[in-house]
């Protein structure tokens, strides 16, 4: 009952959803929760894919997409995409580790944020247009997990850079045993598409890959820059992965290359 309620904790911070009133709220829950975010991943996933597959019955699927993508970012309030364009405007504009922590803390959008957000979304959508009709729907119940899974190794392997933020009361080291959650919540449902036929296993490994490496390429930058990660960082890495994993999974679906 008690891991039932850090679920539905974790759910009311990453999303918009309404959770049940008996759940209640203790501050330390709410750090307790973070094992939980791929599973939060997996219900946001699994709404979009519900999104995908009912307009398709109505429209074109790439309008069919577009609002897949739109209803995740309605679900989660644009949380994640909000703390990319951050990140975006506090790297690029800021010369300073405190400097760029301000700029990250401003909740006007400058030109660094509007570019980036405005690549990652055409990118994200493409790379999803560009799947099968049928793989639209897998990728999106393999990446919002898995790339919530990359987002949670920063606060199992890194410090909180700021002495308050948004993200503070979640940012508390994970143990061993609540990342093995977590990682279990982000990598099953890879596995299951898997096993029912749904992904090839490389194409699998390979969207893995591609998180790892997203997350370990803006986790070095956090480290450099500010000693540690901020609530946006987490929303950053969490974007970036999603890309990754939808540009790996895309990947295995293109004809090799000859060169003769």
């Amino acid at each position: 009952m008690h891991q039932l309620r850090l679920f539905f904790i974790a759910l009311q911070f990453f999303t918009r959803l309404p959770i049940p009133r008996w759940v209640g709220f203790e501050s330390a829950w709410l750090h307790q929760s973070s094992r939980y975010f791929p599973l939060v991943g997996l219900v946001v996933g699994a709404l979009c894919s519900a999104v995908y597959m009912a307009a398709s019955w109505l429209l074109p699927p790439l309008l069919a997409m577009l609002l897949a993508v739109a209803a995740g970012i309605y679900i989660t309030g644009a949380f994640h995409e909000d703390g990319f364009a951050d990140m975006c405007d506090g790297f690029g504009g800021g010369m300073s580790r405190e400097r760029v922590l301000e700029i990250m803390k401003d909740s006007r959008i400058g030109a660094y944020g509007a570019i980036g957000i405005m690549c990652l979304l055409g990118i994200k959508c493409t790379a999803l247009a560009s799947l099968p009709p049928a793989a639209i729907v897998t990728a999106l119940l393999v990446a919002h997990p898995l790339s919530r899974l990359a987002a949670a190794s920063l606060i199992r392997l890194m410090d909180y850079a700021r002495d308050e933020g948004k993200a503070k009361p979640m940012a508390q080291t994970m143990s061993r045993t609540e990342f093995a959650i977590a990682a279990a919540c982000g990598l099953l449902p890879g596995a299951a598409c898997a096993v029912l036929g749904m992904l090839d296993w490389s194409a699998l490994a390979f969207a893995v890959v591609a998180a790892a490496l997203a997350a370990w390429f803006l986790a070095r930058k956090c480290q450099r820059r500010l000693q540690g990660y901020t609530g946006d960082c987490l929303g950053a890495v969490q974007q970036l992965s999603e890309v990754a994993i939808y540009l790996a999974i895309l990947s295995s679906f293109q004809p090799p290359l000859r060169l003769y």
